[in-house]
């Protein structure tokens, strides 16, 4: 059973009634959720060992990805968003705050609008989840459409800083990222990168909220992040330089100054 106070990095396999999921914890104490996005979530990434310097970082892998389970009952962001909730009963959390990057931004607008007591301070970057603009264009750019390297230009200020080369890479690594991307499309395909009914759930959360945007985001525009904003009660909104749609991995000083700035 997960213990409250863990202060070294641990990486466990848990069940949440009866899909395993993975977790990654590190650092002590009061916890924090991290859900993470599309690209899944990396412990070596630097912006992880930086929030959890004074707090407990509990990180999930969600289901499809990493080394969690994907049942077939499992099918849409909002049957994460009941599984993080019971993950959170489970590690005995009343109340945290949480982060969400993309599409774990979605996943935490869900948890919130579900059951917003059991939330503090919540820190949304570069979210997707709701429909804001007209029906017939949509608000995020179709990756699935697009040619593959076309698809890095819209997430990274400077693509060449992150290059992907598959020979650099082990078979599990690899199996992970494609196992990653199947995963996502399950997710967010249909309605594409929303859920229409969310917007209308959002009045119920009472948290201060701090949206994140990297100025270069080619997924997701400031004017969604505006409009995104404005469905919260108590809400503002921070862009960091020299980043786009990951932040949190291209500019980590940056981004953890302004998460344990606005958390405390």
């Amino acid at each position: 059973m997960p213990q409250q106070g863990r202060k070294r990095l641990k990486r466990d396999v848990i069940k949440l009634g009866e899909t395993e999921v993975e977790v990654h914890e590190e650092g002590s104490g009061q916890p924090m959720l991290f859900l993470h996005g599309a690209g899944g979530f990396n412990p070596k990434e630097p912006h992880v060992p930086l929030l959890a310097k004074n707090r407990r970082v509990i990180a999930p892998s969600h289901p499809g990805f990493g080394k969690s389970a994907l049942p077939d009952w499992v099918d849409n962001v909002d049957d994460i968003a009941h599984m993080y909730l019971d993950l959170m009963d489970q590690y005995g959390i009343a109340k945290a705050d949480i982060i969400g990057c993309s599409m774990g931004g979605w996943i935490t607008a869900e948890m919130l609008s579900k059951a917003p007591e059991r939330f503090g301070k919540v820190v949304l970057v570069s979210p997707v989840g709701v429909k804001l603009g007209p029906v017939d264009k949509l608000d995020i750019p179709d990756i699935y459409t697009m040619s593959p390297p076309d698809v890095p230009k819209l997430l990274y200020h400077d693509p060449s800083l992150f290059p992907f080369d598959p020979s650099k890479l082990s078979d599990e690594e690899l199996s992970v990222i494609m196992r990653n991307r199947e995963s996502t499309a399950l997710f967010v395909w249909e309605p594409y990168m929303h859920n229409p009914k969310l917007p209308h759930r959002l009045y119920r959360v009472k948290s201060p909220t701090l949206f994140i945007r990297g100025e270069s985001d080619g997924l997701v525009s400031a004017q969604y992040v505006e409009g995104y904003a404005k469905l919260f009660k108590s809400s503002r909104i921070e862009t960091i330089a020299k980043a786009a749609h990951v932040p949190h991995v291209e500019q980590p000083a940056a981004f953890a100054k302004l998460v344990n700035d606005f958390l405390g």
